[in-house]
């Protein structure tokens, strides 16, 4: 099976203190440590395990400066076999559309019988694989957490929903999925890795590459933009309710009365 993953270089949280820049439209980036995108990382292991079962490929791709290079490499350290990198300067400033017009257009560059994205990167929108999705009118699902290979023409599949409950469904190959975190563990990425893919041949896809028009992409293209970071004002701290359990009880029940929540 050839599949694609799509992963991102963001700020690691775990190792960045993240504050608003001035000006509110952005974060600092000075001096900020960047690894892989955790969902990201989930969607190749997954790749790689189907592969490893069933046979095939697996290319990472990533949108993104020569900064990316660092997060392809790894992930091909920790298994998959080919790496790209789509990098032009008219790509800068892209939202949610105009990356995933990239990656598409870069999965159109060869026959994919698996896309795979995490289920979110670090804004949150959970957008791109949807859009990727509709633009190569792909079938597609989300914050899925359980894959399983049928007959080469089709998957089972598992999406978190709500409640806690399982929804296992059908889906055609080729397809689009979005990866929960939870599916598998992550494999551990050794420096044996690392130095194997060290001097391997990593293609960089600009826009003619894409065939992407400039226009449709990057900040001039951007259909949505970001126009203000702000950190929440910190509201009243919690109240901590003391006594029996039938104290604590009833001491809710008169909150909830008050607060409106029940009569």
């Amino acid at each position: 099976m050839e599949i694609l993953v799509c992963v991102k270089r963001v700020p690691d949280s775990a190792e960045n203190e993240i504050s608003v820049a001035p000006g509110g439209t952005d974060i600092k980036r000075d001096d900020l440590v960047y690894s892989v995108n955790e969902w990201d990382n989930y969607a190749v292991e997954e790749a790689i395990q189907i592969v490893e079962r069933d046979g095939g490929k697996v290319t990472v791709i990533s949108v993104g400066d020569s900064d990316a290079e660092e997060i392809v490499r790894r992930e091909m350290a920790m298994g998959a076999e080919q790496g790209l990198i789509a990098t032009d300067g008219a790509f800068e400033g892209s939202d949610g559309l105009g990356i995933a017009t990239i990656l598409a257009a870069a999965a159109k560059k060869a026959n994919y019988d698996l896309i795979l994205t995490g289920a979110l990167a670090d804004d949150g929108a959970a957008q791109v694989g949807g859009m990727i999705a509709a633009l190569l009118d792909l079938p597609y699902a989300s914050v899925v957490n359980k894959i399983e290979t049928k007959d080469g023409k089709s998957l089972r599949i598992g999406r978190e929903i709500e409640g806690g409950n399982q929804e296992i469904s059908d889906i055609e190959l080729p397809c689009v999925l979005s990866i929960q975190t939870g599916i598998n563990e992550p494999r551990y990425v050794g420096i044996r890795g690392i130095r194997k893919v060290a001097s391997a041949e990593i293609p960089v896809l600009d826009a003619a590459a894409l065939g992407v028009a400039g226009d449709a992409v990057g900040a001039s293209g951007a259909k949505v933009k970001r126009v203000d970071y702000f950190v929440p004002v910190a509201g009243a701290g919690a109240e901590m309710l003391t006594g029996s359990t039938e104290e604590v009880a009833g001491k809710l029940v008169d909150l909830l009365k008050a607060k409106g929540g029940i009569k």
